[in-house]
């Protein structure tokens, strides 16, 4: 299972991913689940690069890892950017994949980080959540409910 957390900086993804891990695990230790986030990635590989390419090859990295991790059975939980639609598409198809949409007009001080040609999901098996609006835990609640219906069709 992918659970592709995405959105503009500071929207939640981070916080979001943590918070969903621990509720997963609370729930059966035994899981296997990991977080690549990009902030991360951007540590690991020295990429301070926020333009276009520079997305394109930390995102393209977390594909890669995500994509090696998913055939090993390990739940990945990505949060990052990925203002990049077919990026985002990318894993859509070989894997049981939900894409989350987080988004806020509340300043959170990382505004100056922000994809001005972010490309919001347009796909019907995303879910879109106002991280303003809800709090964290109604945020997991609703991953939760849609990952369950997603386990039930499967």
């Amino acid at each position: 299972m992918i659970f592709w957390l995405t959105g503009q900086p500071g929207s939640g993804k981070t916080t979001l991913a943590k918070k969903l891990i621990k509720s997963l695990t609370s729930r059966d230790k035994e899981l296997k689940i990991i977080n690549i986030d990009g902030d991360d990635l951007r540590f690991i590989n020295k990429n301070k690069d926020y333009s276009k390419e520079g997305r394109i090859k930390n995102i393209s990295t977390a594909i890669s890892i995500v994509r090696f991790l998913a055939t090993k059975k390990f739940i990945c939980v990505i949060s990052i950017v990925a203002p990049y639609r077919f990026l985002r598409d990318e894993l859509k198809e070989e894997f049981n994949f939900l894409e989350v949409y987080l988004h806020t007009n509340e300043v959170r001080g990382r505004e100056e980080y922000f994809a001005t040609d972010y490309e919001k999901p347009v796909d019907s098996r995303s879910l879109t959540l106002d991280t303003g609006k809800l709090n964290k835990e109604e945020c997991i609640s609703e991953i939760l409910n849609v990952y369950r219906k997603m386990a039930t069709l499967a």
